[in-house]
């Protein structure tokens, strides 16, 4: 009789403790669901994307907790970078992203953009200085301004123009989970508290993935 009532208490305590970790964040006050969502593929894998700027500060701030998060992530989560394209100067720095990534030049050169232009003050506002920078990587400016101004850059800056409108997308940085699920920064969340709602809407959306 007292090990039966044990296992019922024990289950009570799991029942009750999951509850708790559920009812943790909430929909609609912690993270919000767009209205329009994007289409996604019914595989097992969890979409979880990051509308950037390479010039916004907080993004800045934000880059290595998103980095750490990401490479601990299994093969049921897939995480990408969309950085956004609202302006000509965010137009440029996004073929810039999509450039260092056709290029294989990896995540240590994303981190020299942040740094070029958070604590060196040089902007990358226009292509010369982006194929200065990307000299110091071994990459030749004829060789950049190709990239560039390549069609399969523009199509993706298509894409997440169209994505972020879609979306909804209005500051950086913002994480968007399987295409509806909205996580942003707010006044007095931590980006590790960003990141656990992240992880709290992952396991709620597995089964629909």
């Amino acid at each position: 009789m007292m090990k039966y009532m044990k296992n019922k208490l024990g289950i009570l305590f799991l029942a009750i403790f999951t509850l708790s970790i559920g009812a943790e964040y909430r929909l609609g006050k912690d993270y919000s669901i767009v209205d329009d969502p994007l289409p996604i593929k019914k595989d097992g894998i969890v979409e979880v994307t990051e509308s950037f700027w390479y010039g916004c500060g907080g993004c800045y701030s934000f880059e290595p907790a998103i980095n750490d998060w990401a490479s601990k992530q299994g093969a049921d989560v897939n995480f990408r970078k969309m950085p956004v394209p609202w302006s000509k100067t965010h137009q440029l720095h996004a073929a810039l992203y999509y450039t260092i990534d056709a290029l294989e030049l990896g995540p240590s050169t994303h981190t020299a953009v942040f740094v070029t232009i958070h604590k060196e003050g040089n902007f990358l506002q226009n292509p010369k200085r982006i194929q200065n920078f990307l000299k110091n990587f071994g990459v030749e400016p004829e060789i950049t301004d190709q990239y560039l101004n390549s069609f399969t850059i523009k199509q993706k800056l298509n894409r997440d123009a169209k994505h972020a409108k879609q979306l909804k997308i209005s500051s950086t940085p913002m994480i968007v989970v399987d295409g509806k699920y909205i996580v942003e920064v707010k006044q007095g969340r931590s980006y590790q508290e960003m990141l656990n709602i992240v992880d709290h809407v992952i396991e709620l959306q597995k089964p629909n993935s």
